[in-house]
């Protein structure tokens, strides 16, 4: 495969429960962590069985330059504060042409936290929020 094949820059889309929260312009935590017991054999000296027990899922974490979307995550926020429930979701990684590369399913999305911008006259860095959000797990979308 050529160079070209391969995007540069990435964008994640964030729709919570049909409400599309925008794009973003990093998407760390996609991941999750088996743990795993070990079992031992009786007269079976040669290993321990590994039987797979209970998954854990890392947190999401979403940044971005504040745009006009910034008022669709307080939005979402002030709705949850109201009422917490989990609503299902999706992430879509996709190419600055916004044609989509890969998505996955986020299944029982609450919030965690949410980092404003710091606004710095003496900084020349564009003001960045973040989103973190747990989850009850994710699925490889179609």
């Amino acid at each position: 495969m050529t160079a070209s094949v391969y995007a540069s820059t990435l964008f994640f889309r964030l729709t919570i429960g049909g409400n599309d929260l925008g794009a973003f312009h990093t998407c760390t935590g996609l991941g999750a962590e088996m743990q795993v017991e070990q079992v031992v054999e009786g007269g079976n000296n040669g290993f321990a069985w590994q039987l797979p027990s209970r998954i854990t899922w890392s947190n999401i974490t979403l940044t971005r330059p504040v745009t006009a979307d910034t008022t669709k995550v307080a939005n979402w926020l002030a709705r949850t504060v109201n009422r917490v429930d989990r609503k299902d979701g999706e992430i879509v990684a996709l190419r600055p042409d916004l044609t989509p590369i890969a998505n996955w399913q986020v299944v029982g999305i609450v919030p965690v936290r949410w980092q404003g911008p710091s606004f710095d006259p003496a900084n020349s860095q564009p003001a960045v929020e973040s989103l973190e959000i747990a989850h009850q797990g994710l699925q490889a979308a179609g």
